[in-house]
């Protein structure tokens, strides 16, 4: 009973938000405290993916498989958002750990600055050229006329994407998961409330329809940067941004650069394996794709808290590195692998054996449903393994370590993922049955290498 009575008071300190020091706290308490808004934080981006979906599936196939299309190029510019992203964690859990604050703010204020340019450059490119990039991932000619509109707004709006992704990066090196987690639930709880008023209207006014639903995201998006420039330039906290930091250093850009690149690359090659994988799907189909894009959904509603867990080990190993405590940073990492790896085991028989409801829920064409179902219950065979996999890249992203996590994508999803996926449906006939299997096999193996290689011990020895 007394357990319990310190965990939920552990959890209620994780939720009101207090900045702790993670080298010499518990690691156990350190885990709660960081993962528990991390998990939070993911939830709701979670749930947004679902209300979203739900929203946008009431317009038709056509409307979900341009949310598919289109956010399967936006994986290229989350990205880039998730490579500075993970420079940030390094670099400024660093600075944390080694109690050198106005070093971080420095860091703070390149990583804004690199992150802005980059995602000012991608939504202009990407903007410009979106009737050809849907063209490319095999978008119909009808399904073009009614989506472009809406990839349009979402990659104009790519600047807030990628400041949301970076600067709650940046709250979590730190050590303020709070932060980022209140960022992203004001967000995406924005979102959520304007996604019906503007794709379906109220009152006199009649709504956007699909354009609706992209507006929503950016405005929602949108207020919760302002609420993180609030909290960085306000001064309340050991990390703050003051006008001594607003200098550029290109020598600091040229180091977030290099970090980043290895960040970028893991997720670039994990995004254009996922987008080979949908561009075979599209070849059966607007319902295949459509059946696809709801299963990848509640796929990421169920791994993005997992991520949030994991996200504490990049934390936990960052801090503890630059304060010289490479045991603990270990410790952490194996802890956090354990707790995940029972989560993700017991999101495995909700898919299993509720897979085809969950469908249902989303969905009222049966082929639709059926794929939907299908994808949920093979893929998801592999999860205890996506939840140490997870731990294991988040470890070596908190070291600064980010080649490592690139060389496994490169290896598992490109070399293997893609020609087994393409073999088992173009080919032995398995049809789409043959993508689900190559995603849930190559994925459990790819978490297996990343295991092997973090038991070698390379990571500690990264300097950043």
């Amino acid at each position: 009973m007394d357990n319990l009575k310190e965990f939920m008071h552990l959890v209620w300190s994780a939720v009101k938000g207090k900045e702790q020091d993670f080298t010499t706290l518990g690691i156990r308490p350190g885990i709660v405290l960081l993962a528990v808004p991390m998990i939070l934080e993911m939830m709701m981006e979670s749930l947004f993916a679902v209300v979203d979906i739900f929203f946008v599936g009431r317009l038709g196939p056509h409307a979900l498989a341009t949310v598919g299309l289109t956010e399967t190029v936006l994986m290229v510019i989350y990205s880039v958002g998730m490579g500075v992203s993970i420079a940030a964690t390094a670099l400024v859990a660093r600075r944390i750990g080694e109690k050198n604050y106005h070093e971080a703010g420095n860091v703070t204020f390149q990583l804004l600055v690199t992150g802005a340019v980059l995602a000012l450059l991608m939504g202009i490119l990407a903007t410009w050229f979106a009737a050809d990039i849907l063209t490319l991932m095999g978008a119909e000619a009808d399904l073009l006329e009614t989506g472009l509109r809406y990839a349009q707004i979402i990659f104009a709006g790519n600047l807030v994407i990628i400041l949301l992704f970076l600067i709650n990066g940046i709250f979590r090196g730190a050590g303020q998961p709070h932060l980022a987690m209140r960022a992203l639930w004001l967000a995406n709880g924005a979102n959520i409330v304007l996604d019906p008023l503007l794709i379906f209207g109220i009152g006199s006014f009649e709504g956007l329809g699909l354009e609706g639903a992209a507006w929503a995201t950016t405005i929602g998006r949108s207020i919760g940067v302002v609420y993180q420039f609030y909290h960085l330039l306000n001064g309340r906290h050991l990390l703050k941004v003051g006008r001594d930091n607003l200098v550029v250093s290109f020598a600091m850009i040229r180091r977030i650069l290099a970090l980043s690149s290895g960040g970028m690359g893991q997720y670039l090659i994990d995004s254009a394996s996922w987008i080979f994988l949908t561009r075979i799907i599209a070849e059966f189909g607007s319902s295949a794709l459509a059946g696809y894009t709801i299963a990848f959904r509640l796929i990421m509603f169920a791994m993005l808290p997992a991520w949030g867990l994991s996200s504490a080990a990049a934390t936990l190993v960052g801090q503890n590195l630059g304060a010289q405590k490479a045991r603990r940073a270990e410790l952490a990492v194996w802890l956090t692998a354990r707790y995940n790896m029972i989560f993700m085991a017991g999101v495995t028989f909700l898919f299993i054996f509720f897979g085809e409801h969950l469908a249902a829920f989303f969905a009222s064409d049966q082929t639709v449903i059926a794929v939907t179902s299908e994808a949920l219950q093979i893929i998801t065979l592999g999860y205890v393994f996506f939840g140490l996999g997870m731990v294991m890249v988040q470890a070596f992203n908190g070291a600064g370590d980010t080649r490592t996590p690139s060389v496994i994508n490169i290896v598992v999803l490109w070399l293997i993922e893609i020609p087994l996926a393409y073999l088992l449906a173009k080919y032995l006939g398995f049809g789409i049955t043959g993508i689900f299997l190559a995603i849930a096999f190559c994925h459990s193996f790819h978490a297996l290498v990343g295991w092997w290689l973090f038991r070698r011990g390379t990571w500690k020895a990264v300097k950043v």
